[in-house]
């Protein structure tokens, strides 16, 4: 696996623990559907979820200059991939993160 495609999967990972953390509640009864496609050498992740709609101006990382554990998530994804938006969800869902990342050039 190239170091493009591991970052990536770290930001999947990190992506859908915040869901379960922040969307969730930290409840672990919450479903998460993952799509993963290469797209012409471009990894497509899209994490669909059932939780409320979130506050996507809320979202954002902590000052990297507060010194502790966790909290970057968010950061991490937004240095690693190559696009991340919120994409309107389906009826019946409710949030859809899409992250791209080119994997070729």
């Amino acid at each position: 696996m190239s170091w493009r495609a591991h970052r990536s999967q770290r930001c999947a990972s990190e992506a859908c623990v915040n869901v379960i953390r922040h969307a969730y509640g930290g409840e672990d009864t919450g479903e998460i559907v993952l799509d993963i496609h290469n797209n012409q050498g471009v990894l497509i992740f899209r994490l669909t979820d059932f939780a409320p709609p979130v506050d996507k101006q809320r979202i954002c990382s902590r000052d990297l200059d507060d010194i502790r554990p966790g909290g970057l998530g968010v950061h991490l994804i937004a240095e690693v991939m190559d696009e991340v938006e919120f994409v309107d969800p389906p009826p019946g869902t409710g949030n859809v993160l899409e992250m791209r990342k080119r994997i070729s050039h």
